[in-house]
């Protein structure tokens, strides 16, 4: 019953760590492991502090990429798309000009998450301003601007396999 949910958020991790994981959610130590390394949720509940806190990260390290115009939780991305963040983006003709508006969408159960997490799930998307393929170059951005990118997806997905088993940590 549980070995699917791990192949589910892990599908493209070796066999050998598909089975670690297993094997820590099967003795249930996912949570005790999860909240000795990150023992609080973020305090970023609300959409403008979502904003602000992805407005600081692109400003650090993409200033001139394309503006921003939202970032908000959806309730619906993680049902609908299986998907934790979006990035749209929309063009416009008003007048003679062509109008651009990117927005970030956040699946809402990370409101409740450590922020190393949030974090990472901002930074993929932030990228994707820059990089719309999943590629070499998309990945180097996401790493130059959170050097621990692929273990905190890690370990996010790890949260998420103990989630669906167990229930919420935070």
């Amino acid at each position: 019953m549980s070995k699917p949910m791990v192949s589910k958020y892990l599908g493209g991790y070796s066999p050998d760590v598909q089975q670690q994981v297993q094997a820590l959610l099967d003795n249930q130590r996912s949570g005790d492991w999860l909240l000795k390394k990150y023992p609080q949720a973020h305090g970023l509940g609300s959409e403008r502090a979502l904003y602000d806190y992805a407005q600081a990260i692109k400003n650090e390290y993409m200033r001139s990429s394309s503006p921003i115009s939202k970032v908000i939780y959806d309730d619906k991305i993680h049902i609908i798309n299986n998907a934790l963040g979006l990035h749209t983006y929309a063009s416009r003709v008003q007048g003679k000009k062509l109008k651009s508006k990117n927005e970030i969408r956040v699946s809402s159960l990370f409101r409740k998450v450590p922020e190393p997490f949030l974090r990472m799930i901002l930074v993929h998307e932030l990228a994707h301003l820059r990089e719309k393929e999943h590629g070499k170059a998309f990945y180097k951005l996401c790493c130059h601007m959170e050097p621990d990118y692929h273990q905190l997806e890690f370990e996010l997905r790890l949260y998420l396999c103990h989630r669906d088993r167990f229930g919420d940590l935070w």
